[in-house]
């Protein structure tokens, strides 16, 4: 058995490296649920990358700072594979966070997932070390695992809990220390032997060119930690009228105008269960009435946005106070109105749908 000890800066080093790589995966996916498929899958993978690469990132600056009697080398090829395996791990958590519905199930899978993305990544890492073998045991397996496990579904629990600047620090907090700790307990819990065999499946890299490809990785993730703080810590912009007061909206007194025998009037918006688009007018659905509308879709969704309506489809409106049903369907959703003569349902689209759930409280 080989003895050993650490750089003690690299083991700083590879803590903030940890706290930086988390702080700006989890504060970028901020907001994503919101967006359209597309986008969100961006960001998802964006994240995917940032989270996992600080994974792969904080091992190999700790490993760096491992100090050890003999000279030894890194498999490439497993050293590579170390990185995609945290990347992928990290990728499917998020997918489940910001494509399925955010349960309590979800959000505990979502950390085992990393947890466990965290130990593969490590003892994947270790397998490639060349003239120097580590060794351990299931148990060392078993600890280091659960270690990981309990800090990362902390870490999703608290940051996806309650998506606030405060969850998302403590959340960032807890993902570094489930990196961090994971790596040490189970390098303490691991011996290392000289070996003479050099057969890995790639080309060997040493420290020093090791260093350079980790120095590239971390220097990535400080550029992204410092874009993605600069939004964190900016100031709510704050309107100063220069040569006169600011002008808002007029709020709405008469409330929504349709027409009737050739008279405008007026409705109070709560009564208003729905609005359907009709070309470039509306349908109002109140009671067991269809009104017709002089609004747009787009001007009606502005105006009644403080009212609590919100846009369920591109051609509807809903007032979540009239909805009494909700129903999942595999990639949508559907409102019921059972008090509402006018209107039994409303189809929700993929993309409204958290916005929906949200609303609703489910």
């Amino acid at each position: 058995m080989l003895d050993y000890s650490h750089n003690t800066w690299l083991v700083v080093a590879s803590l903030a490296v940890a706290l930086m790589a988390g702080f700006t995966g989890l504060y970028l996916t901020h907001g994503a649920s919101r967006l359209d498929s597309q986008r969100r899958k961006f960001v998802v993978a964006l994240a995917a990358v940032i989270l996992g690469g600080g994974i792969w990132s904080m091992h190999f600056v700790a490993m760096l700072g491992l100090q050890l009697p003999i000279l030894f080398y890194y498999d490439a090829l497993i050293t590579l594979m170390s990185a995609l395996v945290a990347i992928l791990m990290v990728g499917l958590a998020l997918l489940l966070l910001h494509f399925r519905p955010r349960s309590v199930q979800t959000m505990i899978g979502s950390g085992v997932i990393v947890g466990l993305g965290i130990v593969a990544m490590h003892y994947v890492g270790m397998a490639g070390m060349q003239l120097c073998r580590p060794v351990y045991d299931i148990f060392d397996v078993v600890l280091s695992a659960l270690a990981s496990v309990i800090l990362s579904v902390a870490a999703f629990w608290v940051a996806y809990g309650n998506r606030t600047q405060r969850n998302i620090l403590l959340g960032t907090v807890c993902f570094g220390l489930a990196v961090f700790t994971m790596h040490f307990v189970a390098t303490g819990l691991t011996d290392f032997v000289a070996s003479d065999s050099l057969g890995g499946a790639g080309p060997a890299l040493d420290n020093q060119v090791l260093a350079m490809g980790v120095t590239v990785s971390v220097f990535l993730i400080c550029g992204a930690f410092l874009l993605t703080g600069i939004t964190f810590i900016e100031p709510k912009p704050v309107t100063a009228p220069a040569s006169g007061p600011v002008l808002e909206p007029a709020p709405m007194r008469a409330g929504v105008p349709y027409e009737r025998e050739g008279q405008t009037l007026f409705a109070h918006p709560a009564r208003i269960a729905a609005i359907r688009a009709e070309g470039h007018y509306t349908v109002l659905y109140m009671d067991a009435e269809k009104l017709f509308c002089p609004w747009s879709i787009t001007d009606a969704e502005t105006r009644l946005l403080p009212e609590g309506f919100l846009r369920a489809h591109r051609s509807y409106l809903v007032n979540p106070k009239h909805v009494s049903r909700f129903e999942r369907h595999k990639d949508n959703g559907t409102c019921y109105f059972d008090g509402v003569d006018a209107l039994s349902k409303v189809p929700v689209s993929r993309s409204r749908l958290t916005g929906i759930r949200e609303a609703l409280g489910v």
